[in-house]
């Protein structure tokens, strides 16, 4: 199946599920500035990947569910926190106003607080083995905090109005983007329950689809409009921040796009290979999706 079909199929009834699991319980306004960013749209690609393995590896993506909604929360409060005054200082997120611009300040903290906390409880929903349920929240754990995403916030933070190398970046990049992207593909694994030497295909796939994902966000920040991406464009040059298209140029930047794109391919090939059933179009198509126009 093609990854734009799975994500017709799939993408409503996701998002259903992902708002629902955000009731009125605090009688405040916290549940209405989660809710505000959680359904501020995107494509959910992160989610999206992780439940279209599930079903390339032929098992109930139903399953995968809770895992992914816990990812999306990841990524919502993370996108919360990013566009707050102290950190990018963004007004606009998907083209609507960022959610300190919505609320206030304070609340849009504290909204992102209780996306990052819920998570955790969501990923243990379902009726998944305890074994499973644990290796998740380690992986989001991991995936999220210091070691992973949290850290590549900060670590791109210091970087700011200094001269990175490209390997430095790298390393930024592939905690701060990647590592959430490394869950989706390791989550799948771990409910598909894979072999070992899948999982790794997944881990390396998942590191190239992430700097790729880096890379891409860079050139359209030098190359695309506000309208087309729904945020401020420039935001980069604005902090001082390092980027691909300014440490090796346009031109270069997009040949190491497109070089960590083919080598996703040729190890999603290699999976099918190894298994019979998997469904390799799903992520062949995801990947092919993330190509410049």
């Amino acid at each position: 199946m093609h990854f734009q079909t799975f994500t017709k199929n799939y993408k409503k009834s996701f998002e259903k599920y992902l708002t629902n699991l955000v009731q009125d319980k605090s009688q405040t306004a916290i549940e209405e500035a989660m809710r505000y960013s959680l359904e501020a749209g995107g494509k959910r690609l992160r989610p999206l990947i992780l439940i279209a393995l599930v079903n390339a590896f032929d098992k109930d993506v139903l399953q995968a569910y809770p895992a992914a909604a816990a990812l999306e929360m990841i990524h919502t409060y993370s996108l919360i926190h990013d566009d707050l005054p102290a950190m990018d200082d963004d007004d606009l997120r998907r083209g609507k106003p960022t959610s300190h611009i919505k609320f206030t300040e304070a609340t849009a903290i504290l909204a992102g607080d209780a996306l990052l906390t819920k998570a955790f409880e969501v990923v243990t929903e379902g009726e998944l083995s305890d074994k499973l349920k644990l290796a998740l929240v380690r992986e989001l754990a991991q995936a999220s905090g210091h070691e992973g995403m949290v850290g590549g916030q900060q670590a791109d933070m210091d970087g700011e109005n200094k001269d990175l190398t490209v390997e430095e970046l790298a390393s930024i990049h592939s905690r701060k983007t990647g590592m959430l992207i490394r869950f989706a593909f390791r989550a799948a694994g771990i409910l598909s329950e894979v072999d070992k030497n899948t999982l790794s295909d997944l881990d390396t796939i998942a590191d190239k689809v992430g700097i790729a994902y880096q890379i891409r966000d860079d050139i359209l920040d030098v190359s695309s409009t506000e309208e087309e991406l729904g945020k401020r464009v420039g935001a980069d040059a604005k902090h001082g921040k390092s980027t691909y298209p300014a440490l090796l140029g346009l031109e270069r930047a997009q040949e190491l796009f497109a070089e960590h794109l083919d080598e996703a391919l040729a190890l999603n090939e290699a999976i099918n290979n190894r298994i019979s059933n998997f469904d390799k179009e799903l992520l062949e198509s995801f990947i092919q999706s993330l190509k410049l126009n």
